[in-house]
Parts: structure tokens; C-alpha cells; sequence
């Protein structure tokens, strides 16, 4: 009895906050419905359109630019500013909390804020460039086709390296100080005690963060919509900032829900990728 009182308020939010939402998603998407009509079943028509989508398939396109900054520049980074944040011995609360601040704020001021320092006129960036002679590589750097998704990406990035820093900060301090002194007196260098010892012990670690990279990258819209709402042209455009303008802006709630499907099985097919890969490799090695 005292474990269903416990139990049951919770899987009623669940069902009534995520299944009973996600089963209703599923039953829109097979429909023609502009969230006031009666919606029409339209079988497979929405992923038909979605398919031959350009735009659709721009957004595509621009997650995957997320996971990739994500899992081949953020990644290496952050194992990069935690070895040396670990490595310090006086001011660590201090480096630790200015590296983790930007996590805490929310995704709408860190837009806003990154939206003012890559203002055209009054930009701090901008500012910047032409203070150091560089004036010549000033940009309108969201407006502009060839630095606007890279903004986005490096401000996302600011926003959730702090995170992943105090992340593996605590895998490499868990890991036994006797190992490192005994490769020390190996005559080990500190590169070679990080890429033979450390990187290996933080392979579970390492796992978790690409997979919550990808998993956020499938899912991003707010970073976006503060910023850019996906312009120009639809160059910032994501999957899911373009199902909320299907939804709210143009009213095909039906195409809208298939997007949200369309996200939801790509985001279980490159996880399930990364995990099968991921246990071959474990396979090969023992």
C-alpha cells in the first residue's frame, strides 16, 4: 500500500503530461487538421510532404550541424578545460563557478545577451575586431548566411560547456590519485598520463556526454528561436523551431505533429546507432 501511495501521483503525471501527449501527437500526425476543424485522417501524406520538404530538410541539416559541433569541437574542449581546471590548486570554487554560471541562466537571457554581443553596430564582438585592427572581419553575424548557424552553435555551446566541465570534473577526481602517481614515477608525462589513463577512465563519462548531445541537439528550439526564429531564409532553421511555425504560425497542426514523430525517431535511430557502435567497441576490446 505505501509503495502505490508514492508511486501512483507520479506515473499519473507521467501519463497525463507525456503518454497521453505523445499518443495524441501520434494520432494528429496522420491527420489534416488546422487545430480548429475536426481533423481528417490523411494516412502517411504528412511524411510524404515532410520527404520531399526542402526546408524540412534544411532543419535536418542544421541538427546534425549541432551534433556535429557538439561531438567534434565541444566535446574535445571541455576534456581539454577540465584537465587543466583539475590540474588547478588555488581558486578552484572560483574557476569552477564562472565556468558552470552561464548553465544556470536561461536559454532566453543567454539569447538575448549573445544577440546584443553580436549586434552589427553596438556589438561587443564587433567592437572588439575593430579595436584590434581586424575591422575588416566585422559582420551583421546573425544576419549573415555564413556566420549565422555557427553563432548559434557557439552560443549554445557557452551556455552547457560549464555543465559538462563539472561532469567530467568529478570523474577525473574520483579516479584513484595512486594510478597517476605510479605513472609519475613511471616517468609519464602529464599528455601522456591524459590520453593513456585518464581519457580511458572517462569513457563512461565521454558516453553520457555525446549521447546528451545528441539528444539535446535533436531536440533544440529555444537557443534558436531567441536568436535568429531560424532565418535568414530559414538557414538557422531547426526541426523543431520549423514544427512550431507549422503549428502556430501557419496552422497545419497535422504537419506539425508528423515533424514531431519525424524528431522523435530520428532522435531514437542515432541513439541506437551510437549505442550499437559503442557496445562493438566494448566487444573488440574485451
Amino acid at each position: 500500500m505505501a509503495y502505490a501511495i508514492f508511486t501512483i501521483p507520479t506515473l499519473l503525471l507521467l501519463v497525463i503530461f507525456f503518454l497521453y501527449p505523445m499518443l495524441m501527437s501520434m494520432r494528429y500526425g496522420f491527420t489534416a487538421w488546422n487545430g480548429i476543424s475536426p481533423a481528417k485522417w490523411n494516412g502517411l501524406d504528412n511524411f510524404t510532404q515532410a520527404f520531399q520538404d526542402k526546408y524540412f530538410w534544411m532543419a535536418v541539416q542544421n541538427n546534425l550541424y549541432f551534433i556535429g559541433f557538439s561531438v567534434g569541437l565541444q566535446i574535445p574542449f571541455i576534456l581539454f578545460l577540465a584537465l587543466v581546471v583539475s590540474k588547478i590548486r588555488r581558486w578552484t570554487g572560483f574557476y569552477k563557478t564562472m565556468i558552470f554560471l552561464p548553465t544556470i541562466l536561461s536559454t532566453a537571457v543567454v539569447g538575448v545577451l549573445w544577440g546584443f554581443i553580436y549586434h552589427p553596430e553596438a556589438g561587443l564582438l564587433n567592437k572588439l575586431l575593430e579595436a584590434v585592427g581586424l575591422g575588416a572581419w566585422k559582420h551583421t553575424w546573425l544576419a549573415d548566411e555564413s556566420t549565422a548557424m555557427l553563432s548559434v552553435l557557439v552560443t549554445n555551446a557557452w551556455q552547457w560547456v560549464g555543465f559538462y566541465v563539472i561532469l567530467v570534473l568529478s570523474a577525473i577526481y574520483a579516479i584513484p590519485k595512486t594510478i597517476l602517481e605510479a605513472a609519475e614515477i613511471d616517468g609519464a608525462s602529464s599528455s601522456r598520463q591524459a590520453w593513456s589513463i585518464m581519457f580511458p577512465l572517462l569513457r563512461p563519462v565521454i558516453i553520457v556526454m555525446i549521447l546528451l548531445s545528441i539528444t539535446g541537439a535533436m531536440k533544440a528550439l529555444d537557443i534558436v528561436f531567441v536568436m535568429t526564429g531560424g532565418n535568414p531564409y530559414g538557414i538557422t532553421e531547426v526541426m523543431a523551431t520549423y514544427m512550431y511555425k507549422k503549428a502556430y504560425r501557419i496552422g497545419e497542426y497535422g504537419y506539425a505533429n508528423a515533424i514531431a514523430l519525424l524528431i522523435l525517431l530520428f532522435t531514437g535511430a542515432l541513439t541506437s546507432v551510437f549505442g550499437w557502435m559503442t557496445a562493438k567497441q566494448e566487444e573488440v576490446r574485451f
